[in-house]
């Protein structure tokens, strides 16, 4: 990888496919540097990890209840939260290119959580999808469609 690299290749085919399956270095520091170059071409970037999101529609697009772990005798009370994806998309300004959700651990997610990942930017325009599949020698990327139909053979 070069090093002063300017992300135009992974924005292009951030737009044209709406989500990516990336691999990183595991040693790190690479995922920073293209977060950058996609705040600079105008997209806001969430950053979270797979691990617990438990359904993956319900807790992005959709009111969901929240049971904290109770610890002993209290009641066990359930807690409700906005739809995570509408609650950022009200918050970046009109002028904005959109919302790309970077999902951490995504090896943790199943075939029907990686075709709703792959359908979300068909169903809300604004969002894009970039989600961390494994680990690789140097930055790479793959339309996340792409990788479905490898697995699937």
């Amino acid at each position: 990888m070069a090093l002063i690299t300017t992300g135009k290749g992974l924005i292009r085919d951030l737009e044209r496919s709406g989500a990516l399956a990336v691999y990183v270095p595991l040693e790190g520091g690479f995922e920073g540097r293209y977060r950058r170059r996609l705040r600079a071409a105008g997209f806001y970037s969430i950053s979270m990890t797979a691990r617990g999101l438990g359904d993956l529609p319900a807790y992005l697009t959709q009111v969901h209840g929240v049971r904290p772990s109770h610890l002993g005798k209290k009641d066990i009370r359930v807690y409700y939260s906005p739809p995570l994806l509408d609650y950022y998309l009200g918050q970046i300004p009109d002028d904005a290119k959109g919302m790309v959700l970077w999902l951490l651990e995504g090896i943790l997610l199943n075939q029907e959580e990686l075709g709703y990942l792959i359908q979300l930017p068909r169903l809300e325009p604004r969002v894009k999808v970039i989600i961390e599949m494994g680990g690789a020698r140097a930055f790479r990327w793959q339309p996340l469609k792409d990788l479905l139909n490898l697995s699937k053979v």
